[in-house]
Order: structure tokens, then C-alpha cells, then sequence
């Protein structure tokens, strides 16, 4: 039987099916059938399944999942991705995006649409953000949140 994602993609499915392993951790089919085409217009259907058969079988489904909020990231925030959106506090706009993919709404992800979306945030994430720090700003001061004191630090590249 073949698996979601091979049917999505329109291929035949093996015992040794690269797709198989990398799709249960979503658990509704046609879900798993949203993300596939998700990423595989991204990437490529050749360029994706080269990928995870490149990856030892128990590591595919994280690497599936990582392909996927790369490429809601990417869609979201073309020029710096998921690691951009997590760098800026962001990081629920991609979460939003995954959750947008998986219900089969990922081709209405684009930056102009989020201007428009209301994105409902956790209280408690909300509450514990912080503004983002620009690496100019982290190197001059450092606040600490138990004590008013600030203090100078020398610029700190590798650590």
C-alpha cells in the first residue's frame, strides 16, 4: 500500500519508501499529503527525495519536518528563512505557516498576507518576549532582568 506522501506525488511507494518514515509524525493523512507537496514544490520532487534518502532512515523525519518550517520560513521570510523569523522573535508566524500547510492553505503564505492575518500568540510566550537585540546593541550593554544594573561587555564574536 502506498504511503500519503507517494500519492501526493503521484509515485509508486516501495517497502523502502523514502517518504514513509518521514510522515508520521503527522498524524492526519490528508495533512501528510499537504506537506509533501508543500516541500516538493519547493524543493523539487527529485531534489526532496534525494535528500531523505541521503539521511539515515531513523533521522528522516526530522529532516522532513526541518525541510518543512525551512520552507514555510522561506515563504514567510524569503530572504532569511526560519532561522530569520527565529532570530527576530518571529518564530510563531512560522509555527502559524506549518499549522497553514498542514490544513492545505500553504499557497496563501506570503509576506503581504500577514499584514492582513491576525496570528493568535500563546499569553505565556507573549509575556516572556523580549524585543529582538541587534548584535550592535548586544555588544555594548547587557541588562540583567534580576537586578537595574547594566553593564559594558566587550564585543563577543565566537562565543
Amino acid at each position: 500500500m502506498s504511503c500519503n506522501g507517494c500519492r501526493a506525488l503521484r509515485k509508486g511507494c516501495s517497502e523502502g519508501c523514502s517518504l514513509r518514515h518521514c510522515l508520521e509524525w503527522i498524524e492526519n493523512p490528508q495533512a501528510q499529503a499537504h506537506a509533501t507537496l508543500f516541500v516538493a514544490k519547493f524543493l523539487g520532487r527529485a531534489t526532496l527525495l534525494s535528500f531523505l534518502s541521503s539521511v539515515p532512515i531513523n533521522q528522516r523525519s526530522g529532516m522532513f519536518r526541518s525541510l518543512v518550517y525551512e520552507a514555510v520560513g522561506r515563504r514567510v521570510n524569503p530572504v532569511s528563512g526560519a532561522v530569520g523569523l527565529l532570530w527576530t522573535g518571529n518564530w510563531h508566524l512560522c509555527q502559524w505557516g506549518v499549522q497553514k500547510v498542514l490544513e492545505g492553505q500553504g499557497s496563501s503564505l506570503t509576506p503581504h498576507s500577514l499584514q492582513s492575518t491576525k496570528v493568535v500568540v500563546d499569553v505565556n510566550v507573549a509575556q516572556s518576549h523580549q524585543p529582538p537585540i541587534t548584535p550592535s546593541q548586544e555588544s555594548q550593554i547587557t541588562i540583567f532582568p534580576t537586578t537595574t544594573v547594566s553593564q559594558t561587555k566587550l564585543l563577543t564574536l565566537f562565543f
